[in-house]
């Protein structure tokens, strides 16, 4: 382990995220708020403790698997944690624990809160919560590479730790450049989603913080009606368009840049995609009928809430633990379920259960006749068997994870629904939970015991597992390989 190499670009890590409170900070001013002060304290701690760690001279400059898990996973807690102080010192949020879960949840673009009456808080730290989401959903790490890029950072193997999904390639030879590209295309579509609020008549503040909250598909609202707030159609169609898109493989928009238009088509994950948001919204706008006025209005609110269960961005129009048995059977599924690889999206991602599936019908077949040689494809190419594995492995500690994360979780005595529901809400970064009586729009009534299993598996389920597994490895620390 290169400890001091992991400890300079952690230090990097956090001087930037210092210059990003800087934002936040110019809409206090903007907004006339009295919290210039605790954006310049905290700016302050950020810049010394970057410093300090920044000190140390590596002998080698080498990053390997193990320094960018390490990397990965010590920068999103220490983040984490810097970017919860602005919410103690301004007073807004004054128990640590709970400005950690509610930042946690900002950067991992679950969307969870713990905040009751969100109006309540100051314009500056709402913008810095759905920035959070901005930050998050494409990455922090990749961010800073692809915008402040350090010619000592190695970003292949932290960006593999980073970005989301069962793999990471280059979309050309220098992964900050691929960065780079990735953060343009998320930017465009941010400002595209903006411009069609503001057509919508929805106020700027509203606006801004809505797309950056709809690209990170993390789900925090300005609201505490959520987008159902707005009583809008047309605000409605343009979010969940939007989140539909945030949830497509980047990759694709890149395809399409480049003209490679039959490639992209192509895509069966993306076609996937599609029918289950079209086949999910059909069952459950049927099944909800006989609860509201039309079948337009049934559409309306099914729609929408696939579009944001799915992509696990978590905006609400509805309560969903009022509709019918099958539709929130259909709604637990899409909480499992997530986007597609290489999105901003959480969950188990659409590719992964691709392969999950083609593994169990490869398995019967092999049963049937057990000399066939039988390969999973995608995309008509054969998926190695390394990827195969690796999917397996992570779909069964991922399960293991949610019983015992809902074993905790039951010592504060809810109900058997609202543990689990919660749990998978937030190992999957989606926002909302669903108790046997009610749908949960917020986690304040939680225990601190709780809430700090709640913020680590909001964390592990965000960087998928394994980084924040191998930092709690000896082997991870141990000066040879």
């Amino acid at each position: 382990m290169n400890y001091k190499m992991v400890l300079k670009t952690v230090g990097k890590l956090l001087q930037a995220e210092a210059l990003l409170l800087l934002i936040p900070m110019a809409v206090s001013i903007y907004f006339k708020e009295n919290l210039i002060y605790v954006y310049g304290i905290v700016i302050a701690i950020l810049l010394g403790v970057g410093t300090l760690l920044t000190l140390p001279k590596p002998k080698t400059r080498n990053i390997y698997a193990r320094e960018g898990f390490a990397i990965v996973s010590l920068s999103w807690v220490l983040l984490s944690f810097f970017g919860a102080l602005p919410f103690v010192f301004s007073g807004e949020i004054p128990s640590l624990v709970d400005a950690m879960f509610e930042v946690v949840s900002g950067f991992t673009t679950t969307g969870t809160t713990i905040l009751v009456d969100i109006e309540a808080v100051s314009k500056s730290l709402l913008f810095w919560r759905a920035f959070t989401h901005w930050l998050g959903g494409m990455g922090i790490i990749v961010f800073v590479l692809a915008f402040l890029p350090q010619k000592d950072m190695q970003s292949m193997h932290i960006m593999r730790a980073e970005v989301p999904g069962p793999s990471v390639g280059k979309l050309v030879s220098k992964a900050t450049v691929t960065a780079r590209i990735l953060y343009i295309i998320y930017g465009v579509l941010t400002v595209a989603e903006i411009v069609a609020l503001l057509c919508c008549d929805m106020p700027l503040f509203d606006s801004v913080t809505t797309a950056l909250s709809t690209a990170g598909t993390g789900g925090f609202s300005v609201k505490n009606a959520s987008i159902a707030a707005y009583n809008s159609l047309s605000i409605e169609i343009v979010v969940s368009l939007f989140m539909l898109l945030f949830g497509v493989n980047f990759n694709l928009y890149y395809l399409m840049i480049m003209r490679q238009f039959k490639r992209a088509i192509k895509s069966e994950e993306f076609w996937t995609y599609v029918g289950i948001v079209v086949v999910s919204t059909g069952l459950i706008a049927i099944n909800i009928l006989p609860l509201v006025s039309s079948f337009g209005d049934a559409l309306r609110q099914a729609g929408f809430q696939v579009a944001a269960l799915i992509t696990t961005t978590g905006f609400g129009t509805a309560d969903f633990s009022a509709w019918p048995t099958l539709s929130q059977f259909i709604v637990v599924l899409l909480m499992f379920c997530g986007a597609c690889t290489g999105s901003t999206g959480g969950g188990l991602k659409v590719g992964r259960i691709m392969i999950l599936v083609k593994s169990v019908f490869r398995e019967m077949r092999r049963a049937i006749n057990p000399r066939s040689v039988k390969c999973i494809k995608l995309d008509g190419a054969v998926v190695d068997k390394e990827i195969i594995s690796t999917t397996s492995i992570y779909f069964t500690v991922y399960m293991l994870l949610i019983a015992f994360a809902t074993f905790l979780i039951s010592f504060d005595n809810i109900d058997l629904l609202g543990a689990l529901t919660s749990v998978i809400s937030c190992i999957n970064n989606i926002g909302p939970g669903l108790s046997s009586n009610a749908m949960i729009s917020h986690f304040a009534d939680y225990s601190d015991f709780s809430k700090v299993i709640f913020t680590a598996i909001m964390l592990i389920g965000r960087l998928e597992i394994f980084p924040m597994i191998i930092l709690f490895l000896p082997s991870t620390w141990k000066k040879s390989a």
